[in-house]
């Protein structure tokens, strides 16, 4: 047996129907003759978020992979990889890699050296008959653990090479989950018992746990109200009476109020508490902390920490609630916040009405979003936001009722991301009408790519909220602007997008786009790779942006 069929074989056996590529790698020959679907993207950066799409929606079971080929290919990939480490997202990565006679020669790109500081793993097969046990070690840190990126580099005069034997010795991987200390789990009950108003704060570690389920019911069981980090939105349904929405560089109403006004303290689980504002909010100071991670380098990483639960979430909480219903006995704390989440959260929709129900034009962003809002039932779609201001004026409006109903990511932020997410995410739920929000500036990096969707048959949606400008660098580039409009940007996307071979619509009748919004949904339903333009004002208005008030 070859290598790259070795390969083949052991991604087929690890359930891997769908190879995300781009040519020139052998792999994909091998890849399809073992039965599996390879989508050709037209870059590799989105090629590396259609994976990554994929792999969260999947929750990793089974990993998006993206294969690449070596050199340019490889060299193309970092932004994508580098985005997929900083969100933990599980995606094998399987560049070809220069013969090695000559890999060593200087100044020769290897990916296994450059790509150390952005992948949870990442090796070189340096033998024929090393495939399998290589690929062994991918899959077990692709599973274990933190999620995380894992790569594979393959030498392009290895693939070739007989592995030794005729039988492929190798059985996939099992996840290995732990629980926390007993001991820890009942003082983090105490804890959260003696509080006054405890705030959880629930991280994408309790998606890839699959664990809403038992975060729903501790909170319950607490009548504690739930806060999630922007990566964990949808790990608790944002229609409960409990749920605070996201925070991170935007707060809902109730969300800035509980974290920084009533919480006496706070049980983060799932979550790296890092201190990266964009995606995980600041904890205010003197509150104290009970911190749950499956990762030892999470813990009083950015604070000091009461007690550190170290464990997987689900597990963690099945413990937390087993705690804390011994020691309450049957019965439910002496308090419930939902009356005041709910008369907060009327109160902050009343400041946002105008610019929520607003018929003005050009369009706001905010309208299209609320239409989006009204017209969407969220329990059958996955959305997803880009980098930049459609990422802080959908999260704290847009409520997720299931978990992955909306992909949240940012630490590293790289515009036209959202592009490949929501592709990859149409492949692993088909039923779902899979829509991503981007301004015009993102879809200029990597609008392309909407034609692979049409090529590929994944008839997602993407909304561009084009205003022809970058209204987020207002403030940053003032005299440039003024002399050389070095602001402005200028396209036609619905016009580009129906000469990819798509369907499209440009919007600027603020009465229209409820409407415009369910002819996109109906298209997809129909098989049409959608894209709707809203012409959209420069919006610079936030929602308690960086914790402060409007």
């Amino acid at each position: 047996m070859r290598a790259a069929d070795a390969i083949a074989e052991i991604l087929k056996r690890e359930g891997v129907t769908t190879l995300f590529c781009f040519p020139t790698t052998s792999i994909i020959e091998n890849a399809v003759a073992a039965g599996i679907r390879p989508i050709i993207c037209r870059q590799e950066r989105v090629g590396v978020d259609m994976a990554d799409g994929y792999a969260r929606v999947t929750n990793g079971k089974p990993a998006g992979v993206f294969a690449m080929q070596y050199g340019p290919g490889s060299e193309n990939a970092f932004p994508g990889i580098a985005t997929a480490y900083s969100d933990s997202a599980p995606v094998l990565f399987l560049p070809l890699a220069q013969a090695r006679d000559s890999s060593q020669i200087f100044p020769t790109f290897q990916s296994h050296r450059t790509y150390a500081s952005v992948t949870k793993q990442v090796e070189e097969i340096r033998l024929p008959e090393s495939t399998p046990a290589v690929m062994r070690r991918a899959f077990n840190a692709l599973k274990n653990g933190r999620m995380g990126p894992v790569m594979v580099e393959v030498p392009r005069d290895l693939v070739d090479l007989d592995i030794g034997s005729d039988v492929l010795d190798y059985t996939p991987m099992r996840q290995t989950i732990s629980a926390p200390d007993p001991r820890d789990a009942d003082d983090a009950a105490k804890m959260l018992l003696a509080a006054n108003c405890p705030v959880i704060l629930a991280g994408q570690g309790v998606l890839y746990a699959e664990a809403s389920d038992e975060l729903v019911e501790l909170a319950e069981l607490l009548q504690a109200p739930v806060m999630t980090t922007v990566d964990g939105k949808s790990a608790f349904p944002e229609d409960h009476a409990l749920a605070l929405g996201s925070g991170g560089n935007t707060f809902t109403g109730p969300g800035r109020l509980f974290l920084y006004t009533k919480a006496d303290l706070i049980f983060g689980i799932g979550t790296g508490l890092n201190r990266h504002p964009l995606t995980t909010p600041p904890l205010p100071k003197g509150v104290p902390i009970i911190h749950a991670t499956n990762d030892t380098r999470d813990l009083h990483k950015s604070y000091n920490t009461e007690i550190a639960l170290l464990g997987d979430a689900k597990l963690t909480l099945a413990a937390v609630i087993a705690a804390v219903k011994d020691r309450l006995g049957g019965k439910l704390p002496n308090r419930s916040p939902a009356a005041e989440i709910a008369a907060e959260r009327a109160i902050w929709l009343a400041r946002w009405a105008a610019k929520l129900n607003s018929k003005e034009s050009p369009i706001t962003p905010y309208h299209v979003m609320n239409e989006f809002i009204r017209v969407i039932d969220p329990a059958q779609a996955i959305v997803t936001h880009d980098s930049g201001s459609p990422r802080d004026q959908l999260l704290p409006f847009y409520r997720a009722t299931t978990p992955r109903g909306y992909l949240g990511w940012g630490k590293s932020h790289q515009l036209g991301t959202g592009l490949g997410f929501a592709m990859g995410a149409k492949v692993a739920a088909p039923d779902k009408f899979c829509v991503n929000f981007m301004g015009d500036a993102a879809f200029g990096m990597t609008g392309l790519d909407f034609e692979t969707a049409v090529r590929c048959g994944i008839p997602h949606c993407t909304i561009v909220l084009n205003n022809s400008t970058m209204a987020i660098e207002i403030p940053h580039m003032k005299l440039s602007h003024e002399l050389h409009k070095a602001r402005d940007l200028g396209g036609n996307y619905a016009n580009l997008a129906r000469e990819l071979g798509g369907w499209s619509e440009r919007v600027s009748d603020p009465n229209d786009v409820g409407n415009a919004i369910l002819r996109a949904k109906r298209a997809t339903e129909e098989g049409h790779t959608c894209l709707l333009e809203f012409i959209t004002s420069a919006e610079t208005a936030f929602s308690h942006r960086g914790g402060k008030a409007e």
